[in-house]
């Protein structure tokens, strides 16, 4: 690579703050994301969003950018970061078209990486548990994109426009049948006394880095996991509650709304665990 001031931002591998009007990730949101957490330079859990973008690619049929590129991007992105740990952001569309939703037969994707200095927290705080509450907007089934980071993030914005109280910390989403899938930035887990359920994400929903690192976590433990539907109602019944995303690792819920959790109830040691393996910087190449 040329010798440049490392920039903040890297779009196709050059230092750029534009995209053309005819970018399909613009106009369509005809593209994945990942959400990466930055320590000491480095991105955590790496080789899982990168399987996750490329399975996400696959979805999508969007040509997935080479690794050891993508690798070598990121790694000149954060050599020249303010600051050792933040967010990173890593985008890829189908790139420019004609106008019309017709995907272009040679399509040329379009990657962007972008970094901002920061972690949300304190990483480690909020022992005691977090408040959410239980958002109107609904999620829609769509089998096809269930599960895939995807651009499309609408249902998500209006969520997270329903509240404004800062002590607040996410909402819960449901679908159409009133089955809790996840929150407007996180996974979901609720604990029972004989396990953890976590909501399928079949028909839609995101499925996190970290909600794979939980279930790993929780089988090496012993503990019961299992994957299926949640209605609303068992959900707030459960003795703990506690969520997962990529910056945070996991965090114990104390209430949502008027129902509060028993933070005791969620295993101690699988949280201690996941939140390392979740926040335990790699090499990007």
């Amino acid at each position: 690579m040329s010798a440049v001031e490392p920039p903040l931002t890297l779009i196709n591998g050059r230092p750029a703050l534009a995209l053309p009007v005819t970018d399909r990730g613009l106009l369509y949101g005809d593209g994945l994301f990942e959400t990466v957490a930055v320590r000491a330079r480095q991105p955590c859990l790496w080789a899982r969003h990168l399987a996750r973008l490329q399975r996400g690619c696959a979805r999508l049929a969007i040509a997935s950018p080479d690794a050891t590129l993508l690798g070598d991007e990121v790694e000149v992105l954060l050599a020249g970061a303010p600051a050792p740990d933040g967010v990173l952001k890593v985008v890829v569309t189908r790139g420019s078209g004609p106008r019309g939703y017709a995907p272009p037969a040679l399509p040329t994707p379009t990657r962007i990486l972008t970094f901002a200095a920061g972690l949300p927290g304190p990483v480690f705080a909020a022992e005691d548990g977090i408040r959410l509450t239980l958002c109107e907007t609904r999620l829609g089934d769509n089998v096809r994109l269930a599960g895939v980071k995807h651009l499309n993030r609408l249902e998500q914005v209006l969520a997270r426009a329903e509240w404004s109280d800062p002590a607040v910390h996410d909402g819960i989403m449901c679908d159409h049948h009133g089955r809790a899938i996840c929150c407007t930035a996180a996974n979901l887990f609720a604990v029972f006394q004989d396990g953890i359920v976590t909501p399928a994400l079949d028909r839609c929903g995101v499925a996190g880095t970290v909600r794979e690192v939980v279930r790993e976590h929780a089988a090496a433990l012993g503990i019961g996991f299992i994957e299926r539907a949640l209605p609303l109602p068992e959900l707030l019944g459960a003795d703990g509650l506690f969520i997962s995303n990529a910056l945070l690792g996991v965090l114990p819920v104390e209430r949502v709304r008027d129902r509060y959790f028993d933070s005791a109830a969620i295993p101690a040691t699988l949280l201690e665990r996941v939140r390392k393996a979740a926040l335990e910087p790699e090499t990007p190449a």
